[in-house]
């Protein structure tokens, strides 16, 4: 791995030890160069309550690819649908270590707007 993506995932293994303290689900994003993916775990991890990504069909559905900003606020209203039907109102967000700008942000603002509250 790179020394890049070592110290992101440095700084995503402090951020996830605080929110287990919290004992309150996680809202995971994971970025790659042409997909983003969320989930929603238990506050222990164990356990995978939602998720959504831009692999997906019905989120894909309208955008012209997987890896801008627009494509992040789909999966971020994916995944606050998805966390309301599991009755899940109340979220850690967890941006794995990356900078909260961009498809982040946007994904992170579009959950916000979707009713999930964190």
């Amino acid at each position: 791995m790179s020394i890049k993506n070592n110290a992101r995932l440095r700084r995503a293994k402090s951020t996830r030890a605080h929110i287990r303290n919290l004992g309150v689900p996680r809202l995971t994003v994971l970025r790659t160069g042409q997909h983003l993916y969320a989930q929603l775990f238990t506050a222990d991890g164990a356990k995978v309550l939602a998720s959504a990504a831009t692999v997906e069909a019905d989120v894909m559905a309208g955008l012209k690819n997987g890896k801008n900003a627009e494509a992040a606020a789909k999966v971020g209203q994916v995944i606050a649908e998805r966390a309301k039907a599991a009755g899940i109102e109340k979220v850690a967000f967890d941006r794995s270590g990356y900078r909260y700008h961009g498809r982040i942000k946007a994904l992170a603002d579009a959950a916000r707007e979707g009713g999930l509250q964190f």
